[in-house]
């Protein structure tokens, strides 16, 4: 989509239409009372017969009439005044775009008032609004003859007042840009079916990304995980035809000459789940497509990290494959050695994501980072505690959990800690090896990311279980839709900046 910054009074601004916040009880102030004006008295007189007030999401479409440059108003309500978070802004600019797609318009403009939040704010305000128009406006028709996407629009200008905020603006709503795109990025590798979105593809879009300054990437192939010892990822991927791609993305972006650890980013990529010996269901296995949300999402960072270039260093692991049963697949009670030296009881084979994130966190451990973060679609537990609500978090350090619960508070993607009490070890422990991979239905979220924490030593660590967030059957809210959602991205994202934030002070 293309991105315009234009300056000037919104009352002599041409354009088809603008997309124009409302506060609830409020409307007869600022800006809506100078368009008021303008249009002889119209957007009062029209709210009050339409009943519109100004709602969190409300919207009303009204003709200027000529009396003004734009020939059509969407106002979109925000709510009360005192009650605007940065998310629902976020969330009230996506649902105007879709109105306005909905008309078949190939361009909008979006007034964007700096002070909507209570004080200056032009870079991070038109940051939001930009990713509200895009995420929004997602639509995933890549294998449809007749393109749903046709009418989308597919320019976008901002409208601002001030001219003195015209760069801050600029430079807010390029950076909104790149951040949905990535996160439109990783929805299309979630949606994509695992006939395409196969490992090797997975590794093909790594090798794209790794195109980039500062980036490069390392494929490691099914002979060279089972000559490096990685038994427990290499037991999952033993089932299957398709070739296993253990993916590492480098990127070194901190300045030459500090010696910066990397940060890790582990994602599950399993590109199907068939739960192998033990069989899934049959309803709803079409969706297991998104089992590699946790890979999808940290591709879709590092494609973000590659055009932000911030000064860290970053260190991204996909163990990718798909989880078959066939006569070469690994059976329940099979007893396997993880790359960290560590025997596992394979109790149930449809808990595969944690071995291929086992030998994943091992190996990310080999670089010394000063933080683990992994992301995984790993429990249907998870679901049945938080709904679809929040991703699930756990983590052995609470100075980094904090700093991940903060980014996702940031950008509207909520965590929830739940406890790593060594007193749910027990139900994980083997009679015929060192842990076992399931340790029954109570606290089946928290006894995985116990699992979990066996293989990251005592580096500082996050797991979030996504299994909730990943996929939405009817969607959520208006930047959110039906499908996959990329919900982690942009979190991710927030708190890789916070960091790069901090390396240069």
């Amino acid at each position: 989509m293309e991105i315009h910054v234009q300056s000037g009074r919104l009352t002599q601004i041409k354009g088809k239409i603008c997309i124009i916040g409302y506060f609830e009880g409020d409307g007869a102030k600022g800006v809506i009372a100078t368009l008021n004006r303008a249009l002889g008295g119209k957007i009062r007189d029209t709210a009050s017969a339409e009943g519109f007030k100004g709602k969190f999401l409300e919207t009303l479409l009204l003709r200027s009439e000529g009396k003004i440059g734009f020939e059509r108003l969407m106002l979109v309500g925000l709510g009360k005044k005192n009650a605007l978070t940065e998310d629902r802004l976020r969330q009230s600019v996506g649902k105007g775009a879709a109105a306005v797609q909905k008309l078949g318009l190939p361009a909008t403009s979006i007034y964007c008032d700096t002070k909507y939040l209570g004080k200056e704010a032009a870079e991070r305000i038109s940051q939001i609004m930009i990713e509200g128009l895009i995420l929004s406006l997602y639509q995933f028709d890549q294998l449809k003859t007749k393109k749903t996407g046709q009418n989308k629009i597919k320019t976008c200008t901002l409208v601002i007042e001030n001219t003195k905020n015209t760069t801050a603006v600029e430079t807010g709503s390029q950076r909104g840009k790149i951040i949905s795109e990535g996160v439109c990025f990783a929805r299309d590798l979630c949606s994509l079916p695992s006939n395409i979105v196969t490992p090797t593809y997975l590794a093909d879009q790594a090798a794209n990304i790794a195109e980039a300054d500062h980036m490069s990437v390392e494929i490691l192939d099914r002979d060279t995980i089972q000559s490096l010892g990685m038994g427990a990822y290499y037991a999952v991927t033993q089932g299957s035809d398709e070739p296993p791609k253990f993916i590492v993305l480098n990127y070194q972006g901190a300045p030459q000459g500090k010696k910066k650890r990397p940060i890790a980013l582990v994602g599950k990529s399993v590109t199907f789940d068939t739960g192998g010996i033990s069989l899934k269901p049959s309803e709803n296995m079409e969706q297991m497509k998104y089992d590699m949300s946790g890979g999808a999402i940290v591709l879709g960072v590092m494609k973000i990290i590659a055009q932000l270039k911030p000064p860290i260093n970053l260190v991204a692991i996909m163990p990718a494959t798909d989880n078959m049963p066939s006569g070469k697949a690994v059976h329940p009670g099979d007893v396997v050695t993880a790359l960290s030296g560590k025997t596992i009881e394979i109790v149930n084979t449809d808990a595969e994501g944690r071995l291929c994130l086992a030998d994943a966190l091992t190996y990310a451990t080999r670089f010394k980072p000063s933080a683990i973060i992994d992301l995984a679609t790993l429990t249907g537990a998870c679901v049945i505690a938080l709904g679809q609500h929040a991703m699930g978090m756990m983590g052995n350090q609470a100075r980094l959990i904090s700093k991940v619960q903060v980014a996702g508070a940031a950008v509207g993607e909520r965590t929830w800690e739940l406890p790593l009490w060594e007193d749910y070890y027990k139900q994980i422990e083997s009679d015929a090896a060192d842990l076992r991979n399931v340790g029954g239905r109570p606290a089946g979220t928290i006894t995985a990311g116990l699992f979990l924490k066996q293989f990251v030593d005592d580096i500082p660590w996050v797991h979030l279980d996504i299994a909730g967030t990943s996929w939405y059957n009817d969607g959520r809210h208006p930047y959110v839709p039906k499908g996959a959602s990329g919900i982690g991205v942009r979190l991710l994202v927030q708190f890789l900046m916070n960091e790069a934030s901090r390396n240069k002070r």
